[in-house]
């Protein structure tokens, strides 16, 4: 099969990924934690002593998918995918959290594409990295100023974010194999 057909099919998974992490993260914040603050998140421990709303997990893999679909689909999948997110995770949202669910995915997600477009010809795996970390402290600031009015949970959403994006590396070094050059 050609490399072609194989990163379209790569990106297609990507793109379904990356929009079913929306419902995922939301879930996972009022459900999943080793604690649940009353009106307030489910936290998950990412440090000895630290932690965070259990949707960084979901949110961290989607910085990375973003890239993946514009990696193999091409610039134009990668805002379209941005755009489709950020209305499915107003939808998704609970009430409390549609306006900072929504402005935290919008911005955290194009913060990501900014800094990954220009980086991603010089190596795919800086690009992932140095994109993810703009995207996922942009997330953060605005999700907790617009959730909880607190950077309380800061240092937890960057490590626990951080925690997916590292978790990716060894995906992102086959994906150089399977989608050598941007779309």
């Amino acid at each position: 099969m050609p490399a072609d057909r194989t990163g379209a099919r790569v990106g297609v998974a990507a793109l379904l990924l990356f929009l079913a992490s929306v419902p995922f993260a939301n879930w996972l914040i009022q459900h999943v934690g080793t604690v649940c603050v009353p009106a307030g998140p489910c936290l998950v421990p990412v440090a000895p002593g630290i932690l965070a709303p259990s949707g960084v997990l979901a949110v961290g893999a989607a910085l990375v998918l973003r890239d993946v679909v514009q990696r193999c689909l091409g610039a134009a999948w990668g805002i379209g995918a941005i755009v489709l997110g950020a209305v499915l995770s107003t939808l998704i949202a609970p009430p409390s959290l549609v306006l900072a669910s929504g402005a935290a995915f919008l911005l955290s997600e194009f913060a990501d594409f900014a800094v990954y477009t220009p980086l991603q010809r010089r190596g795919l795996l800086l690009a992932v990295l140095a994109s993810s970390l703009a995207g996922l402290v942009v997330d953060s600031v605005v999700f907790l100023t617009l959730a909880f009015g607190s950077l309380d949970f800061l240092a937890g959403q960057v490590i626990g974010k951080a925690w997916a994006v590292l978790a990716s590396i060894p995906l992102i070094r086959l994906l150089r194999r399977v989608a050598p050059t941007p779309a």
